[in-house]
């Protein structure tokens, strides 16, 4: 057994909703050696679901493979991160195309544009975005998006499909007041993480978390990365997992002024009628 999973374990949230995480990167090698053990915590803590993100081809491959094994209760997606994007070619685009054909394969995605650590050349970024976004146009599937500093050339791509485009989701919105409001104007919903707990950097989310309505608001670990930094004790290793769902919900009821069990019943909600779930886990 890992250090990890010797070291964790997350209370339980009596009576409240089952909760979606809506973006966890379970075929992450972070995983591999204890991945039972991380989902029965996060079912036990009161995570009903879990959408696992696909951001290459082989990690798309992967999630849905993980999904398939636990009918009802994990789901996928399929893209290519703009981190990849330089390896997204005609025989990528249709390794996404065998995975979307899974009904456990539930979005297109992550896909969007990073213009903060440009791992691939910016036109090769917009060129897969836009690949991508035909594709959820063509097989009418939600889209599931990562932007960082790009906001401009993101939003300006992402109008131009709007109309066609069947949901959308902003996954991990770590954005300016400014930036959610254009979001919300093309009916987008909204991601947040565990950033809103970073007191160095997600402050300001506290203040507009409020802003999104019910039935855009989505929550996710983005596990495992972004484990919330006012976890107290902080765990050693620094690895998230969606049994941490809860305490970022938690944050998220605190800055929005509600009950936690009225965000789980809404957030829950909404990501079932996103991503087209069974109304019962």
């Amino acid at each position: 057994m890992s250090d990890v999973a010797d070291e964790q374990s997350f209370p339980a949230a009596p009576g409240a909703t089952p909760l979606v995480d809506i973006g966890a990167n379970l075929a992450n090698a972070a995983f591999a050696g204890d991945l039972e053990l991380v989902l029965s915590r996060a079912f036990a803590a009161g995570v009903g679901r879990i959408v696992l993100t696909g951001s290459s081809v082989e990690s798309s491959s992967a999630a849905l493979a993980i999904a398939k094994s636990r009918p009802t209760k994990l789901w996928s997606t399929a893209g290519i991160h703009p981190h990849h994007a330089s390896a997204c070619d005609d025989g990528a685009m249709a390794s996404l195309g065998v995975c979307l054909a899974d009904p456990a394969c539930v979005a297109v995605g992550e896909c969007g544009l990073d213009y903060d650590r440009d791992f691939s050349p910016r036109p090769d970024q917009r060129s897969a975005f836009e690949r991508q976004l035909r594709l959820a146009v063509e097989l009418q599937r939600p889209v599931f998006l990562h932007e960082r500093a790009a906001h401009g050339d993101f939003i300006a791509i992402l109008r131009e499909y709007r109309g066609e485009l069947l949901r959308v989701v902003v996954h991990c919105f770590t954005g300016t007041r400014d930036e959610l409001e254009a979001y919300l104007a093309i009916d987008a919903h909204i991601g947040i993480t565990g950033w809103i707990c970073d007191e160095r950097r997600g402050h300001h989310l506290r203040a507009l978390v409020g802003r999104i309505p019910a039935d855009r608001l989505m929550i996710e670990t983005d596990s495992p990365y972004l484990m919330p930094r006012d976890l107290r004790p902080m765990p050693r290793h620094r690895r998230n997992e969606p049994g941490l769902l809860p305490h970022i919900a938690r944050a998220i009821a605190a800055a929005a002024g509600k009950p936690f069990e009225t965000v789980a019943a809404e957030t829950s909600r909404t990501a079932t009628a996103f991503f087209g779930l069974p109304a019962r886990v």
